[in-house]
């Protein structure tokens, strides 16, 4: 792994126009490391498919913020009322039926469980990746991954944001590349973003005829 780099961008979609006449009752969740490129796609995917964005970044609370940009990575307890907060988002788009993408760095299985089923993936009787719950067959994962040099680079290159290039290696330590059973397409990062949108909108298309 030490020389692959990792990320998440993705969305939801419930009851989503794919083609003229077509809908779909498929489900997407996003996440991922710095300069992976989800905010470019997500935006990208927001602008082509007409869905609404969240970036998961603009949800974390001012604490984690200010430990980020002194360096300082967060821990498990610093995320959990980011991810809390994040599942309550997922849950209302959901609710209403509405189509929305959002982008986010969910690193560990455990957190991408949070995302799905809230405090339940906390619960006693889910001690460990063993026993989490289940995904839901609805939501849908698309998992960006890349050269660590490619990616410390765009985070070197990149300006006035709170993610500095020496927490890239944190996150990516932090990493667990998701499994098969997490409903996940495979993105190289390398690709034009648009390119990648294209493939993500007949990933979704296929789901649907599936």
């Amino acid at each position: 792994m030490d020389g692959d780099v990792k990320g998440w961008v993705g969305e939801w979609m419930d009851a989503t126009e794919l083609e003229e006449g077509e809908t779909s009752h498929a489900s997407c969740l996003s996440t991922g490391l710095p300069t992976g490129g989800r905010s470019s796609l997500g935006a990208c995917l927001s602008e082509k498919l007409g869905w609404r964005l969240h970036e998961g970044d603009d949800f974390h609370p001012q604490e984690n913020i200010d430990k980020m940009s002194k360096g300082e990575p967060l821990t498990d307890q610093d995320r959990l009322p980011w991810l809390l907060k994040l599942h309550e988002v997922i849950e209302s788009e959901m609710r209403s039926g509405s189509d929305a993408l959002l982008t986010c760095s969910a690193l560990k299985r455990l957190y991408r469980q949070i995302l799905l089923h809230g405090s339940r993936a906390l619960a006693p009787s889910c001690p460990d990746n063993a026993t989490q719950p289940p995904n839901s067959p609805h939501i849908y994962f698309l998992f960006l991954h890349g050269d660590f040099e490619l990616l410390n680079q765009r985070v070197l290159a990149r300006k006035g944001h709170y993610m500095k290039a020496d927490l890239l290696r944190s996150q990516f330590d932090d990493l667990e590349p998701p499994l098969e059973e997490e409903n996940v397409l495979l993105l190289d990062v390398s690709r034009n973003v648009s390119d990648i949108a294209m493939e993500v909108e007949r990933h979704l298309i296929s789901l649907k005829s599936s």
